[in-house]
C-alpha cells in the first residue's frame, strides 16, 4: 500500500543558517519525523494566499495544522489580552483556508496545539486568552494528565488516561459548531476536540515530541483510506 501524503503547515519567520539571515518558513524536524513513523509521507505547507488551499489540499491524503503562534482574537470576535502574543496575520489567513478546504473535501485533519486552537476559531469558537500551569516555562516543556472522554475517536485510539508533553496558555473556551471534546486535563481544560462523522481531531499537547505515534498514526490510516 502506498504511503499517503500528509501536509503539515509551517512558521514563518526569520532564520540564521551558515552566513545567512533570512526570512524562512520553519518546521521543527519533529512533526516530519513522526510523520514518518506512523507510516505518512510529510510535505511541507509555506504560507501561501488563500485562494490556492484548496487546490493545495486537493493533492493531499491528510492535513496537519501545526503549532506556533497565538491566533489573533480579532478572528474570533475578541479584544486583545495583554498575555496574547503578536499576531501572526498570514499564517492564520492560510491556515484557516486550508482547515476549511479539508473540512469542504473530507480530507482528515490533525491539529496540534495551535492547530487546534485555529479548527475550534475556524468553526466559530472562542479561546480563552491566559490560562497558567500548562507549560514548565518559556521554551520548557510541561508534562500533565489528559484523560480521554469515552466513545470519541481520541478515545478509541488512547483509551487510557496518558501524560503528554504540553507548551500552551490558551485554550478552547466556547467549542466551535459541532465539535465535541474528546479529552480533559485534570484541570477541566479541554485537551482534545473532534467532529464526529469526519476524521477532524485537535490535540493542544504535542504528540510530535513524544514516542507514543497513536494520534498520528490515526491521522494516517484515514488519509490511506
Amino acid at each position: 500500500m502506498s504511503r499517503p501524503l500528509i501536509g503539515v503547515t509551517t512558521y514563518l519567520d526569520t532564520a540564521r543558517w551558515g552566513v545567512w539571515e533570512l526570512p524562512a518558513t520553519l518546521l521543527p524536524a519533529a512533526y516530519p519525523r513522526l510523520v514518518r513513523a506512523a507510516g505518512g509521507l510529510a510535505a511541507l505547507l509555506p504560507p501561501d494566499g488563500a485562494d490556492a488551499a484548496a487546490a493545495v489540499v486537493a493533492r493531499l491524503d491528510g492535513l496537519v495544522v501545526a503549532g506556533g503562534a497565538d491566533v489573533e482574537p480579532a478572528r474570533y470576535g475578541a479584544a486583545r489580552d495583554p498575555r496574547t502574543g503578536p499576531p501572526a496575520r498570514e499564517r492564520d489567513a492560510w491556515e484557516l483556508a486550508l482547515v476549511d478546504a479539508a473540512l469542504t473535501a473530507g480530507t482528515p485533519v490533525l491539529g496540534v496545539c495551535r492547530g487546534m486552537q485555529l479548527l475550534n476559531v475556524a468553526l466559530g469558537g472562542t479561546l480563552l486568552q491566559h490560562l497558567e500551569g500548562h507549560t514548565a516555562g518559556v521554551g520548557r516543556l510541561g508534562r500533565h494528565t489528559v484523560k480521554p472522554v469515552p466513545g470519541t475517536r481520541y478515545g478509541s485510539l488512547v483509551p487510557e488516561a496518558v501524560e503528554v508533553p504540553t507548551y500552551h496558555h490558551q485554550a478552547v473556551d466556547r467549542l466551535g459548531a459541532g465539535l465535541v471534546p474528546s479529552a480533559y486535563a485534570e484541570d477541566g481544560t479541554v485537551e482534545a476536540v473532534e467532529l464526529p462523522g469526519s476524521w477532524v481531531l485537535g490535540v493542544q499537547w504535542h504528540p510530535e515530541m513524544d514516542d507514543d505515534t497513536r494520534v498520528m498514526a490515526g491521522l494516517v490510516r484515514a488519509a490511506s483510506a
